[in-house]
């Protein structure tokens, strides 16, 4: 029993259990509270977090095209390594998906939820020396609320109508009012610069606990210790440097040779081979991330509301999670909200492989000839096997695929967001509110698929306000059958986060909110010495 507990302290120790979970098996097996939590004691003192060290990472999704600004940041490279030297006002809890702060200490709302105050902390400076202000964090949003910026955070901004600063407080005064504003604030986009980035949005200077070094978008990143930073449990290593490795068998040998001691999106079919490597630890956490085929709505052949649904029924989402992740995800049913969300919509059928449904929407659709799926290597794992998976199954039902493996570097400039059926991937969204927001209101930068109904941004928007949850999850239910049997989504899979690391690494936190610790693995690890 004892031996058991201190197995499950130690997970405690490194983020794999919460401790609630702990005491609750402690509880179940005789064992007192005060005995539970002085395991608990000494199983942190063993994993105190070392000092020193020059951490790693090799990870696909960088391109010669990134910036440092974060409003511009839509894959992995870019977003880890601004996690190094950007922060937010507030993170959501790896354990309970609750907001926690961060540069906003604390937050107050109003009754209806309209307006909120947010305490910005004292005693933190930017990397140029200046002290953090109210303003700095009221211009920053301003920056990506703004109905004019590229931000894809714009979505999730579009309810505030007005930034002022009272004392140490920035307010936001919201059209509606909105309970989930403090997790909206989460978005990795929204890291507080200098005047808000207005004055460099990509000189790379923010609060945290790294500095830029060196910064060569497509090759690496560099980032070393700032001495002014302002807290202690975060920052252990001396440097991060980011390794733009978009090969997945590179990335396998650089981590297995110890040229690097992070990795980013290992291939599920890999995983067995991989956790056979002496020194290496496969990380995997099931997730709100997703991978997926998305078909403009408002571009031909696709506009075609038949030829989408024969699409969908084309495709048998069972094999894809079994064959392309090796189990390592869970069934998709064409919208982006599976169990992990509150409020999830229970009791939508489950949308099945039938190539018989699929040929009578496509002979009713009217189209003929083959439909040009564009693919890469970088879209997620196994991204090119699943569209050549897809090509065969579509056969069944009498549908041509042609598959065009695109090359990595320009995929998400080029290809993402401009093509009309190409593969993708999304990592979820803290919210229901924030996920439809950024993809799929008619506003939104990043509506992949070309979704614009009037009546379902009217409803999202309305969802947003109310108060209820019954109602709300009413609402949530409706939105998700107008995505799932109106849009362009087609999505097999919801994945789980696979990363992996040397044993040397230490400190790891196990957090669903996104791959690599929630984008935050550099800043939370430690190196054993010796």
């Amino acid at each position: 029993m004892t031996k058991e507990l201190e197995f499950l302290s130690r997970h405690v120790a490194t983020g794999k259990l919460s401790r609630r979970d702990f005491l609750g098996r402690a509880a179940a097996l005789g064992v007192t509270a005060t005995f539970a939590n002085s395991l608990l004691t000494s199983a942190a003192r063993a994993q105190a977090p070392q000092k020193g060290g020059a951490l790693k990472m090799g990870l696909v999704g960088g391109e010669s095209t990134n910036s440092l600004d974060p409003a511009t940041f839509l894959t992995q490279v870019p977003q880890n390594f601004g996690s190094t030297w950007g922060e937010l006002m507030v993170i959501q809890s790896p354990e309970d998906g609750t907001a926690q702060p961060v540069l906003a200490e604390s937050w107050e709302a109003s009754d209806n939820a309209d307006e909120w105050r947010f305490k910005i902390r004292k005693g933190v400076t930017f990397h140029n020396g200046k002290d953090l202000t109210p303003e700095d964090v009221a211009q920053t949003i301003r920056r990506h609320a703004d109905e004019n910026t590229k931000s894809a955070a714009l979505g999730v901004l579009t309810d505030i109508k007005e930034i002022s600063v009272d004392g140490d407080n920035v307010v936001f005064k919201l059209g509606r009012g909105n309970a989930d504003l403090p997790l909206l604030l989460t978005d990795y986009h929204l890291m507080i610069q200098p005047n808000g980035g207005f004055d460099a949005p990509d000189a790379g200077i923010g609060t945290g606990p790294y500095k830029v070094e060196v910064n060569e978008p497509g090759v690496r990143h560099m980032s070393v210790k700032y001495d002014g930073y302002w807290r202690d449990d975060v920052g252990h290593v001396d440097s991060v440097e980011v390794i733009v490795m978009n090969d997945n068998t590179a990335r396998m040998s650089a981590l297995q040779s110890g040229q690097v001691h992070v990795i980013n999106r290992v291939e599920p079919k890999t995983v067995a081979l991989l956790k056979r490597a002496p020194g290496v630890v496969i990380e995997s956490v099931p997730s709100k991330g997703h991978y997926v085929f998305i078909m403009h709505c408002n571009t031909a052949p696709f506009d075609n509301a038949d030829l989408r649904m024969a699409l969908k029924f084309a495709m048998d989402r069972e094999q894809m999670v079994q064959q392309i992740l090796q189990g390592h995800a869970s069934v998709g049913n064409d919208f982006p909200i599976n169990k992990s969300y509150a409020l999830f919509p229970e009791g939508i059928e489950q949308r099945a492989y039938d190539p018989e449904k699929a040929k009578f929407h496509y002979k009713k659709s009217g189209h003929d000839g083959p439909i040009l799926l564009r693919t890469s290597d970088v879209a997620f794992p196994g991204a090119v096997d699943a569209a050549q998976l897809y090509q065969q199954q579509a056969a069944a039902a009498g549908i041509t695929i042609e598959v065009k493996r695109e090359p990595g570097d320009g995929y998400w400039t080029e290809v993402w967001n401009k093509q009309p059926f190409c593969t993708s991937y999304w990592g979820g969204r803290p919210t229901q509110d924030s996920m439809y927001s950024t993809a799929y209101i008619s506003g939104a930068d990043w509506n992949d698929t070309r979704f614009f109904r009037e009546d379902f941004d009217k409803l999202v928007l309305a969802a947003r306000a109310e108060l209820d949850n019954a109602k709300r999850a009413e609402m949530y239910r409706e939105a998700a059958m107008m995505v799932r049997d109106d849009g362009g989504l087609i999505l097999p899979m919801f994945n789980d986060f696979i990363d992996a690391r040397r044993e040397e690494v230490q400190g790891w936190v196990a957090d669903p909110n996104h791959e690599t610790s929630n984008l935050k693995a550099a800043i939370r690890v430690w190196l054993k010495q010796g």
